[in-house]
């Protein structure tokens, strides 16, 4: 019997037993690899769009959220794996990022959510930061937000109105299909590009942290985006702390590389 007179799904299952495969999740996952092996054939079988992709390509987009120890399973939203023109692409969760910054140690809050009308109350030109504390008057969505604060005292907030959101998804999304998350769950995406954008930009990253920021941009939009996503982290992010002085907020023994901590967040 050969691949062709089998089931995709049949095909999945052989690829899933290869040696080569088994050792990757064992290596990245540890007691928990028969688990998400499970999980990736769940994925597969209950996903007809997912069908029409080659069941070793979706294996291989699948080990990219082993390798960040990020359960697939739709419903938790950690990470997706999606079909864009019958090709399967790993996408982060909004979910999926905050895992991964708390892992860092290095954030004491971290937060990504919906602006209501009536809660958006201004903008602080000098510290960036938003005033969301309005009551909201309507079930009407204007914008979203994403927001952290390191555990010496740094915080930041990003925010993108609906209209910068949409623009966003226009300029760089690859297609409007209705089987991606785009479409499905406009909102989580939002959310996400908000998050992703903050932490790329001002954020402590971890390399797990680079490296799913990397394959997110990869997947979710083009190369010329994804390298310009890279450029940034390594420009822009932060991969030591800085020292804030508790009383002043002073930052304490600025490192010259840690200045760039403050430079403008990209438009990606």
């Amino acid at each position: 019997m050969n691949n062709t007179q089998i089931t995709k799904v049949d095909q999945l299952k052989l690829v899933l037993n290869e040696n080569s495969i088994c050792a990757q999740i064992k290596n990245s996952l540890k007691e928990k690899a028969g688990a998400f092996r499970s999980s990736i054939l769940d994925l597969y079988s209950g996903d007809n769009y997912l069908q029409k992709c080659e069941p070793r390509d979706v294996v291989m987009e699948c080990l990219k959220a082993a390798s960040l120890d990020l359960p697939i399973v739709k419903s938790l939203g950690f990470a997706y794996i999606v079909p864009y023109n019958n090709r399967p692409t790993f996408i982060i969760g909004y979910k999926g990022l905050i895992q991964l910054a708390q892992r860092t140690g290095q954030y004491k809050t971290i937060n990504a959510g919906i602006v209501y009308e009536g809660e958006y109350k201004g903008y602080d030109k000098l510290s960036g930061m938003i005033d969301i504390s309005g009551e909201r008057i309507s079930d009407t969505v204007v914008g979203y937000f994403a927001y952290f604060q390191l555990i010496n005292g740094f915080e930041k907030i990003l925010y993108m109105t609906v209209d910068e959101v949409t623009k966003w998804r226009q300029d760089y999304s690859k297609t409007r299909s209705d089987a991606t998350p785009w479409s499905k769950e406009f909102d989580k995406m939002a959310m996400k590009t908000c998050l992703r954008r903050l932490i790329s930009g001002y954020g402590v990253m971890s390399t797990q942290m680079q490296q799913a920021v990397q394959y997110d941009a990869a997947g979710e939009q083009n190369r010329n985006v994804s390298e310009r996503v890279k450029h940034e982290i390594t420009e822009n992010a932060n991969q030591s702390v800085i020292d804030v002085d508790s009383t002043t907020g002073e930052v304490i023994d600025v490192p010259p590389e840690a200045v760039q901590e403050v430079a403008p967040v990209p438009d990606f």
